[in-house]
């Protein structure tokens, strides 16, 4: 514990610490830049609320041709649009979704010695962690977090899961073989929307055995000054798929569309899909990995789950060739693999914001 907490540049603050330390105003490292603060741009008015598309995963298994079409060209719009939608009818259990959500609710609520046991480092961020990032004086982030490898298995390590609350380790791992099977099937109706094979965009990846899977488990005290800081800055996610588990009683997320910030209102029992880096490259921005971020509030916690579903570290990830010659289109990508592609956005600094434009070919 203390060698984790010691590779870090600079002292590990607690910010749920903070927040329960009843201070008035946030320390300078948590205060963003001007531009970065939640602003008059954001869109937060009730009829802006709840703006993402809706998709209903059942639907697409109908019976009834025309509503399977009409539910396959909803999913292709929010893809090339969007990059972001609501899943409702996806298939797990809702009571899986709220106890898995509820005992990372009480992991974070425990003493902070016991928490302190899966302090993480930056050689992996895996187990508790309060920041990203080794460079002194960074901008810090409101939050906390539990970070965790899945899947391939081999690389899976459950000692590094919380051994309490006692459910945790079993919940985690029924989580993530349920929410990996939504996101093969999403694979497969992003692969036919693109005009591929239905296996296409798995395989890409390195088919169903190589992918790869982790959990960032969030948790956002409350916040004396939330005008003056973020949850989470803006950024696009590295991988293929995230799916989101949201507070689904406090909003957060807020998705840049047409540079407007817009809350997302989450809907009870439904995930938040978002399309990640791979999946622009893959479908030469066809899809798009869009800018998100996180507020925070002065009145609430809140705790969200986000998985993250990507591609075999080795495997080169480059725009789909039948893709370019049926559309007659250039690569607009270099081939890279996830591993070499997570290496160039840290050596380069392009962590946040939206890092995969960077590496369009000229």
């Amino acid at each position: 514990m203390v060698s984790a907490l010691q590779s870090w540049p600079e002292p590990v603050v607690r910010v749920q610490s903070l927040s329960d330390s009843g201070i008035n105003c946030i320390p300078d490292c948590y205060v963003k830049p001007i531009y970065d603060r939640p602003s008059s741009l954001d869109s937060n008015q009730p009829n802006n609320s709840n703006n993402i598309p809706v998709i209903d995963l059942a639907a697409l298994y109908s019976d009834d041709l025309s509503l399977r079409k009409t539910s396959m060209d909803l999913i292709s719009e929010a893809c090339r649009e969007w990059g972001f939608f609501q899943l409702i009818n996806h298939g797990v259990s809702h009571d899986l979704m709220a106890a898995t959500r509820r005992v990372w609710r009480e992991f974070f609520h425990l003493p902070l010695e016991v928490k302190q046991e899966y302090a993480n480092s930056p050689s992996t961020y895996e187990g508790y962690g309060s920041r990203l990032g080794v460079e002194k004086g960074a901008k810090l982030d409101w939050s906390d977090y539990f970070f965790l490898h899945l899947l391939p298995l081999h690389i899976r390590n459950q000692s590094k899961w919380p051994a309490h609350p006692q459910s945790c380790r079993e919940l985690v791992s029924k989580y993530n073989e349920e929410v990996v099977k939504v996101c093969g099937k999403l694979m497969k109706i992003f692969s036919l929307n693109l005009g591929l094979e239905e296996e296409y965009l798995e395989n890409a990846f390195g088919g169903e055995d190589q992918i790869g899977t982790s959990l960032r488990v969030n948790f956002y005290p409350k916040c004396p000054q939330p005008d003056l800081t973020l949850g989470i800055s803006p950024h696009s996610d590295p991988g293929g798929i995230t799916v989101l588990l949201p507070d689904d009683h406090v909003s957060g997320l807020q998705v840049r569309k047409d540079n407007v910030w817009l809350t997302v209102k989450p809907i009870p029992n439904a995930f938040i899909i978002n399309l990640a880096d791979q999946l622009q490259v893959v479908s030469n921005a066809q899809y798009k990995s869009v800018e998100h971020r996180v507020i925070v509030n002065s009145n609430q916690e809140r705790v969200s789950l986000a998985f993250f579903y990507n591609p075999r570290g080795d495997i080169l990830i480059e725009p789909a060739k039948q893709l370019l010659l049926t559309n007659n289109e250039a690569s607009l990508y270099q081939p890279m693999t996830f591993n070499e592609y997570r290496t160039f956005i840290r050596l380069n600094g392009l962590h946040g914001k939206s890092q995969v434009n960077s590496l369009k070919s000229p």
